[in-house]
């Protein structure tokens, strides 16, 4: 009997044990499931990483990833106590802890200055052609080289035609013979005056009362002679540097009517030809201001403004050309001579965002996001770059606010994939 009580005693003992334990287990509980908030209440002090700002701490120390001296972080218990346990466990390449500052969308107006290369080139609309008005033989030639200055009016070659000696003999005839005839006579004239004769050549073989054998051929065309059809950049004279060629027209050479002899360029009138890179094609408009400086006269700088954009690419090229027409009777800056050119382009309104806050992923573009007390990886679409500013396009309302200067706050290991 006695034996029965003892055990009896013994299991009161047992099961009140195991009830106070039951108990304390639950306080213990409870404490842990705010542990995270109670020691960030208690904690006046934190410690983070310059280079990974996840990585928090209440006591001095190194960075568990990069080994650098932890820094103390400011009103660091202020902050993290109102940031959830569930933000503090998500992976640090989709959500960061920090206070750095913060900047939003800026709707703006930039002006964008674009440079480029270019030269200067003769302005093919003024280019002059001499044509032979009649068949013949050249007998003298006052043209000896390619390059060579004239001025209207100048001899240029004296030529023998037996159609201008025949049409010279005629007149004559009828001058002597009919005389009072003065409708063939000035039909006879106005035939001579449309095969090439100038008005004081004919009024040469008039008082003389004799032809003239060979009839000598004048500019009407102030400039620089190139043979009839050659460019002045073309490949055959390219491949002669240090000499300047001869024509390939001589004295005795025949001529047929209508072929075309001289070709007249006049520097006066020239186009300078910029090249434009495809980034910055959908930004140069016909009218956009430009500023050209030439490379043998920076003195010579000049104010204008694109006037014509090639509709195509040249061959083997990547660039557009844009053409600047002025005139260069003042400057007379030398063709061929290679420019500078500044391109002033206003952007109009729209969105943008410092440089600083826009991550380059290689073919991806991305914003640190805040988000309450966290930042989160966002993907933004972006367009040109101007003033320190990168233009957004898509991704983003006028009221978002990002990390100033994302750099700070990634791993770049941590966002190599970003959805």
């Amino acid at each position: 009997m006695r034996k029965r009580n003892s055990i009896i005693s013994v299991t009161k003992v047992f099961f009140f044990g195991l009830a106070i334990s039951l108990l304390a287990f639950s306080g213990c509980k409870n404490k842990t499931g705010n542990i995270a908030t109670s020691a960030i209440d208690s904690t006046r002090e934190m410690y983070t990483c310059p280079m990974h700002p996840q990585i928090i701490e209440n006591h001095p120390g190194d960075c568990s990833i990069c080994g650098m001296a932890l820094v103390k972080k400011e009103n660091a218990s202020r902050e993290l106590t109102q940031i959830d346990l569930g933000t503090l466990l998500k992976p640090a390449n989709n959500i960061v802890v920090s206070s750095v500052p913060v900047t939003t969308v800026q709707l703006s107006q930039q002006q964008l200055k674009v440079e480029a290369l270019g030269s200067i080139e003769y302005d093919t609309r003024f280019i002059k052609i001499i044509s032979a008005r009649i068949s013949g033989r050249i007998e003298k030639l006052y043209i000896k080289y390619r390059y060579q200055h004239v001025n209207a009016g100048d001899k240029i070659m004296d030529i023998y035609s037996p159609e201008l000696l025949t049409a010279q003999q005629n007149l004559l005839f009828l001058i002597k013979n009919d005389p009072a005839n003065t409708m063939i006579i000035n039909t006879a004239k106005q035939r001579l005056l449309l095969l090439g004769m100038s008005s004081g050549q004919l009024h040469q073989v008039i008082s003389n009362g004799k032809a003239i054998y060979a009839v000598s051929v004048y500019s009407n065309y102030t400039g620089h002679v190139h043979e009839a059809g050659s460019m002045n950049n073309s490949s055959e004279e390219m491949n002669m540097p240090g000499m300047t060629q001869g024509l390939s027209i001589r004295e005795g050479m025949y001529v047929e009517k209508g072929q075309p002899v001289f070709q007249v360029n006049n520097m006066e009138n020239s186009w300078v030809t910029l090249q434009l890179f495809a980034g910055d094609n959908s930004l140069i408009k016909t009218g956009t201001p430009v500023t050209i400086i030439p490379e043998t006269a920076p003195d010579k700088k000049f104010q204008s403004k694109i006037n014509f954009i090639e509709p195509f690419y040249r061959n083997n090229s990547k660039t557009l050309t844009a053409r600047i027409y002025f005139n260069n009777s003042k400057l007379m800056i030398p063709v061929g001579s290679q420019v500078k050119a500044t391109i002033y382009i206003n952007t109009g309104f729209n969105n943008w965002l410092p440089q600083e806050a826009v991550l380059s992923l290689g073919i991806n573009k991305v914003v640190l996001l805040k988000e309450g007390n966290a930042f989160k990886v966002h993907a933004i679409s972006t367009g040109i770059t101007a003033n320190d500013l990168i233009q957004v396009t898509d991704g983003l309302t006028n009221g978002d606010s990002v990390a100033a200067n994302a750099q700070f706050l990634m791993d770049s290991e941590s966002f190599l994939k970003v959805k």
